[in-house]
Formats: C-alpha cells, sequence, structure tokens
C-alpha cells in the first residue's frame, strides 16, 4: 500500500503496571476528545480515531488510529472501513465513536465510508465527529442547537479527565514524532562513545569465543577488518577468509548474555538503570544472537512490563544501528504487553529500518495490525525450556555474534528456518504463533504497517 507508517492499529487497553488505571466518566464530546490523546498516548493529526466501546456499560474497549489518505482515496477509505469492521468483530464491539482530526476534505470520505461500512456491519456509531481548530463537528447531529455549522469551541487541555489520566501514567504527547523521537538513536560524543564500547563488546566475544577453543586455537582479528559500524551505517563484513567459529563455540557468549540479561533486568526491577556504554553495548552486541534474545523474551513477565520498557528503551537508543533490531523488537513486545500500541509500532519501525526482514519485529507488526489486545502476548514457554529448544541444534549454536571481522557484521539477518524472529523461540510460539497489539488505557490499536493504519 505504501511504505510509510499507515497509523496505529494496536489497542490501548488499561494495563498500567502495580496499580488500577482509575475510572474516568465521560459524559460529553468534549470529555471524549479530552481522552482521545491519552489513549493513543499523542495528539493525532491527520487522523481518523475509532474507539470501540462496551455496548452495556459505555465503557472505552479499545481505540486505534489510521492516517488520513491525502489526496483522499476511496480504494484506501474502504480499507480503512475494512480493517476497523475487522478489529471491531473481533473483538466482539458492537458500539464505536469515530473522531477525524483534519479539514473536511480529508476527514469527511473516511467518515462516510465508515459510517456505511459499520451500519452494515451492524456496529452502532454513537456519534462521528471531526475536529479541527479546537472545534468539533458531528455528522450524525444535525440540530444547530447543539452542533452548529461552524463547530462547536472546545478545550482539552482545560478538562478533569486530562489531569485524571496524566497522574495515572497515561501523559499525551505533542503527536506522534515526539513518540518517534523518544527512541531516535544518540547523537554526538554520547554515539562516538557506544561506538567504541560496541568495538569493545565484539573484542570481547573474540575473547571468550578464543577461550572456548583453547589457546593459539582461535582466528585472530583478520587483517583489515572493519571496526564496528557507527550509528546509522550499514555493517562492513569481513574478509571471505576469515575462519568460522566451530559449533558450539558461540556458547561462552550466549551464556555471558544470558547473564547480562539477568542481571539488567534486575537492575530495572529494583527501580535502577544501567548508564554504562560497556554494558549497554555488550546487551545489545550479545542479543543480537537468537539464544540470548529469546531467553530475554521469555523473561518479559508481565508483572514487570514497565520497567522492562524502560531496559530496552535505553537499550535501543544507546545500540548501533546493526544492534537495533533486537532490542527494539523485545521493547515493541513490552510495550504491547503495556498495552501501549503506540509505543510499540514506533519500536517495530526502528527494528525494521535497521533490518527489514527482521522476522520477530514482522510477527509483532502482524499482531498489531490484527488488533489482538495485551491479553494475547503470552509467554508459553520457560528460559529453561528456550534453551532445550536450542541445545539439540548446531550444537546450540544460531550464529548471530561471531568471531573476528564477522563479528562486525552481527547485524545479518535471522536464519530462515530458525526462529521467526526465531522460530523455535519463546515468544514466537506466543498467541498461536502471533503477538498482539497493546493498548493504553483502553485499546488503541496502533500499528506502523504498510495498511490504513489504526
Amino acid at each position: 500500500m505504501t511504505d510509510k507508517p499507515a497509523g496505529d492499529k494496536t489497542p490501548h487497553t488499561n494495563s498500567q503496571s502495580g496499580r488500577e488505571v482509575p475510572r474516568i466518566r465521560l459524559s460529553s464530546v468534549a470529555g471524549f476528545l479530552a481522552a482521545v490523546p491519552h489513549l493513543l498516548g499523542f495528539h493525532p493529526s491527520q487522523s481518523m480515531v475509532v474507539v470501540g466501546l462496551d455496548a452495556r456499560r459505555g465503557r472505552v474497549v479499545l481505540a486505534f488510529r489510521y492516517d488520513l489518505p491525502d489526496p483522499p482515496d476511496p480504494a484506501r477509505s474502504q480499507e480503512i472501513t475494512e480493517h476497523a469492521i475487522g478489529v471491531l468483530k473481533k473483538r466482539r464491539i458492537k458500539t464505536a465513536i469515530a473522531a477525524g482530526y483534519g479539514a473536511g476534505t480529508l476527514v469527511t470520505p473516511v467518515a462516510e465510508s465508515l459510517r456505511t461500512g459499520l451500519r452494515d456491519a451492524g456496529i452502532a456509531l454513537r456519534d462521528l465527529l471531526r475536529v479541527q481548530d479546537s472545534r468539533y463537528f458531528s455528522y450524525l447531529c444535525t440540530n444547530p442547537g447543539c452542533c452548529p455549522a461552524d463547530g462547536v469551541p472546545f478545550d482539552v487541555s482545560a478538562h478533569p479527565a486530562v489531569a485524571a489520566l496524566t497522574a495515572a501514567g497515561m501523559p499525551a504527547l505533542p503527536g506522534r514524532g515526539s513518540l518517534a523521537a523518544s527512541l531516535a538513536p544518540l547523537t554526538g560524543p554520547t554515539a562516538e562513545s557506544m561506538r567504541q564500547a560496541t568495538e569493545r563488546a565484539l573484542l570481547r566475544t573474540e575473547e571468550l569465543i578464543a577461550s572456548r577453543w583453547g589457546p593459539g586455537s582461535a582466528p585472530a582479528r583478520a587483517p583489515g577488518s572493519a571496526p564496528s559500524p557507527g550509528p546509522g551505517s550499514a555493517p562492513s563484513p569481513g574478509p571471505e577468509s576469515a575462519p568460522s567459529p566451530a559449533p558450539g563455540s558461540l556458547w561462552p557468549v550466549v551464556e555471558a548474555g544470558r547473564e547480562a540479561v539477568r542481571s539488567a533486568i534486575r537492575i530495572y526491577r529494583r527501580g535502577g538503570q544501567i548508564t554504562d556504554h560497556d554494558q549497554l553495548a555488550w546487551l545489545s552486541v550479545t542479543i543480537a544472537d537468537l539464544r540470548v534474545r529469546d531467553d530475554a523474551w521469555a523473561r518479559m513477565d508481565p508483572r514487570h512490563r514497565a520497567e522492562h520498557r524502560r531496559l530496552w528503551t535505553d537499550v535501543v537508543r544507546h545500540a548501533c544501528e546493526p544492534y537495533v533490531p533486537a532490542p527494539a523488537s523485545l521493547l515493541a513486545f513490552t510495550a504491547w504487553q503495556s498495552g501501549d500500541g503506540a509505543l510499540a509500532n514506533v519500536a517495530i519501525e526502528r527494528a525494521l529500518v535497521a533490518d527489514p526482514e527482521y522476522s520477530m519485529a514482522h510477527l509483532l507488526e502482524q499482531a498489531l495490525d490484527a488488533g489482538l489486545p495485551p491479553s494475547a502476548a503470552r509467554l508459553p514457554m520457560t528460559p529453561e525450556e528456550v534453551e532445550a529448544s536450542y541445545a539439540g541444534t548446531e550444537g546450540g549454536g544460531t550464529g548471530r555474534v561471531t568471531s573476528s571481522s564477522s563479528a562486525r557484521s552481527s547485524s545479518r539477518r535471522s536464519s530462515p528456518g530458525r526462529s521467526p524472529a526465531g522460530r523455535s523461540s519463546s515468544a514466537a510460539r506466543s498467541s498461536s504463533g502471533r503477538s498482539s497489539s497493546a493498548g493504553r488505557s483502553s485499546a488503541t490499536t496502533r500499528s506502523a504497517s504498510k495498511r490504513p493504519s489504526a
């Protein structure tokens, strides 16, 4: 459909770590519109937002956003409608509210398509709105007394729901760009420091591999091998003559990586943070191996999702570009668990920019696009089961982190027969092979896929 993100189709759900989201009664259109940015995680623009409601109680169940086609496109408007109907039906939702943000020339074609499509699908539209310049207009109400032709002014910032939702840990960023900026790679001296730390991490992998092979039997650094790539640069493969490690020779790296993951998880669950660049580089390099990444995946206990999000956000921000896909995908998974679909989609984007073929990111993208709830983000395997699943393959080897100059290109793709992000990995088997979407305070479906967004 398009190469750019089509929106955010990942349900944002009530799943705040360690506390209940307070119940907030929204008794007006202005109140509903005040809550929308907090459901999405940011203030929407040039968007169509669909909110599914519990028909009996009127409770918000999920919300998802689409980019408006610009210029208007009837085919894409129909695709948005069909996708929205599919998500609502999958969740057995029979009542919805939709709000388009932007000029009438862009909002109206999608709004009319939604109105017709939802009606034919038996889904009741409680209201269908357009929002522009702090005014809202209703496509359903024709009473000039409550819905005048020039719109109804409203002030989102003044509504009490804003303070309540912010206090509940559901702030709204100025826009989706602000959310993307929160995961943008670091620049300047910090980036250079991380490049050097990544080089040291790769040297450490060589030393560990040498310890497995025995003195004098491990390959020395290949002459002329390239240093680790800096942020944003492509990996540089080493000379073809560089020897490859023997089967199972990477186990010292895998074991050290798993221990680093366990240590990092403990630090963040206790409220701490890793700031040492060597520690962050070591994490980013070792979780490039599927065995280490899948071990980390199996430890993403949803009871600690907020802490895990902090951890993987820090690793993603600091990782050199070839090492971004694994931590970004882990971040997407924990964001989905938290019901934060927007963050999950931005993390998926970061992973796929670094490696367009990274399977775990695509697996999560499909789940978010389908509007699966955070409850589907299950961990059916334990770390011990993950280890056992790899034990019989190549001496346990997947070869993502390699010795000598090959280590410089450890961002190379996962092997197609191995885990879909590891096919034999733990989380790859969750949700019937599909990870699901997350939500914030009411399931905000948001998926940065190549389809209309939600």
